[in-house]
């Protein structure tokens, strides 16, 4: 087990999250090998409409609007990195906890198309 612990800002960015999704990105970090922090869940149609016009997203349907969907970056040394390799470790760690839980969860970093490693979503099947 790792010490990692959310931060405030990722306290407040888990507002508004359905608390399945708390639940599992919580005891990732308790397991995960890489620290990481949350920075985005819930969204407005106006923040999710100005990252489409972006590039960031495909999609004005997000599970962010619903507070279905977070967003993490990895925590090094103090510094926030975007390196691939760090990502699938944090996705082991919340794939782990959420079979735990009996969540059905996916991974950005398992779409055949921008593969968005930082992303993890509550499956639509199990939370329409």
């Amino acid at each position: 087990m790792t010490m990692f612990r959310f931060s405030a800002r990722s306290r407040r960015n888990l507002q508004g999250v359905h608390p399945d999704l708390i639940a599992v990105a919580e005891a990732a970090l308790a397991r995960s090998t890489v620290d990481f922090m949350v920075t985005e869940g819930l969204r407005d149609r106006a923040r999710q409409a100005a990252l489409v016009r972006a590039g960031a997203s495909r999609t004005l349907n997000s599970r962010h609007l619903t507070g279905h969907a977070i967003d993490v970056v990895a925590w090094v040394h103090g510094q926030v990195r975007w390196d691939w390799p760090l990502y699938p470790r944090i996705a082991e760690a919340f794939k782990a906890a959420a079979g735990e839980r009996g969540v059905a969860l996916i991974w950005g970093g398992d779409w055949p198309t921008l593969r968005d490693g930082p992303h993890f979503e509550l499956d639509r099947r199990a939370y329409p």
